[in-house]
């Protein structure tokens, strides 16, 4: 199918491009992107549009709205959507320990599907279009994930107490998506941390890492109890005990790195590795503010990722972008750190990099995957307009956002999941969500 979205404010997030925000349109041939062009080249744009492709079958209307590349979420637990205000107000260990690992040992298959239908839904409504989630019985996530249509990236994960469960979970996601059989969903691989894996269990990931070409997601440095343990234990920083083992290596997904020597930053930049920044769940939980305009000055992939909706305790990417870069300013006492560009391109172009999906999403370029949204920008919160990508940074909502597309399919149109109950997702979610209290011997 032919789509044109016609006479909008676009803002591509590619690095080449003359102008970073302008009026044009954007031509979307099946799955990919055609067509990009500011208004004064539209029609010789069309032309050749119409001789490679064919009619539009469809025309949108984009006056009055700004069309962007989908957000790119780095980092989540997503069928944790059950445990939303399950647990507040507590420091990470006390949270983990009494609360939620208790709560997740009585979760089911079936509870893991629900909730990650949840978080998804919530995900598309807010327009972000990929995610990279860490969890367990992630095949019933990438079920999900196939139903509902938006793209994702599968983590297996384990914590020395599951390790032989993880190896039966690995083995059933990669036979259902680890040659690509479903397009829109890739893999990595994701030791919890170095604070809860063994040496030889974390080898042992990064054996089978080595094995089906994929790359590692973990946790690092996320509060100063981890710091301390892990240098207690190894005498090391979490990182210089993973660069020890081999596992700081292109592809590498570090997770929060709030507390970083300067040594571990470069660190990163020498071994190659992406950051996902997850500053509400950071300040929710009081780990810390992590050194963000100290890793991008030194050249550190930074991306953003809500983590997941027990700690955060949503997934709405554009009050995540907007934190990160609030947080940075007053912990640097710096008005210029982080600024709005910057921010907009760790949910884009730094998430796809972060992800290995650079040359697929993350930006609108003729060639790339049709992963678009479209967001109302007639709302007196975005006026007056003097810097729409200021305005896109600081003021833009997911409740702004009117239509997403993944993989040049429609999701999203007029604010609705196409096609979706999503009161039925809501309600089923929350009577998983009270039927695990049940099982957890608590009371409603």
């Amino acid at each position: 199918m032919n789509i044109l979205i016609d006479k909008a404010t676009v803002v591509t997030m590619d690095e080449v491009s003359v102008e970073k925000c302008f009026t044009g349109s954007i031509g979307i041939t099946g799955n990919k992107i055609g067509m990009v062009a500011m208004q004064e080249q539209r029609d010789k744009a069309l032309e050749r549009f119409r001789a490679e492709y064919g009619e539009p079958d469809r025309v949108i209307d984009g006056r009055g709205k700004l069309v962007m590349p989908g957000l790119i979420n780095t980092h989540n637990h997503v069928p944790m959507s059950l445990m939303r205000g399950l647990a507040d107000d507590m420091p990470l260990m006390k949270w983990l320990h009494d609360h939620v690992w208790p709560y997740e040992a009585k979760l089911t298959r079936e509870d893991i599907h629900a909730g990650a239908k949840l978080g998804i839904a919530e995900m598309l409504l807010g327009g972000t279009t990929t995610f990279a989630d860490m969890y367990w019985h992630e095949a019933e996530v990438g079920k999900a994930v196939e139903e509902l249509g938006i793209r994702a990236v599968l983590s297996p994960t384990f914590t020395d107490n599951r390790f032989a469960d993880f190896k039966a979970d690995f083995e059933e996601v990669y036979a259902r998506y680890g040659s690509g059989q479903c397009g829109r969903i890739t893999m990595m691989i994701a030791p919890h941390s170095v604070y809860t894996c063994c040496g030889e269990n974390l080898t042992a990931a990064l054996g089978m890492a080595d094995k089906y070409g994929l790359s590692l997601n973990i946790h690092v440095s996320e509060t100063m109890d981890e710091q301390e343990t892990v240098w207690n234990t190894h005498a090391m920083t979490p990182l210089q005990y993973m660069d020890k083992l081999g596992m700081l290596k292109p592809g590498t997904l570090a997770v929060h790195c709030v507390y970083l020597l300067e040594s571990d930053i470069e660190l990163l930049v020498e071994r190659g590795v992406s950051v996902a920044h997850n500053p509400q769940s950071n300040m929710k939980i009081s780990s810390g503010v992590a050194p963000v305009s100290n890793m991008v000055e030194h050249g550190v992939n930074v991306s953003i990722g809500t983590d997941g909706p027990c700690s955060n305790n949503d997934l709405d990417m554009f009050e995540e972008l907007r934190s990160a870069s609030l947080l940075q300013k007053v912990s640097t006492l710096d008005p210029i750190a982080l600024p709005a560009y910057e921010v907009l391109q760790m949910a884009t172009v730094n998430g796809a990099k972060a992800l290995g999906l650079e040359d697929k999403v993350g930006m609108l370029r003729e060639g790339m995957l049709a992963d678009i949204i479209m967001l109302d920008i007639e709302k007196p919160h975005l006026y007056p307009c003097h810097d729409m990508i200021a305005n896109l940074a600081y003021c833009a909502k997911s409740a702004d956002v009117e239509m997403v597309m993944v993989d040049g399919e429609i999701l999203v149109e007029n604010r609705k999941l196409s096609g979706v109950d999503v009161p039925a997702i809501c309600h089923d979610a929350e009577q998983k969500a009270f039927a695990v209290l049940l099982r957890h011997g608590k009371r409603i």
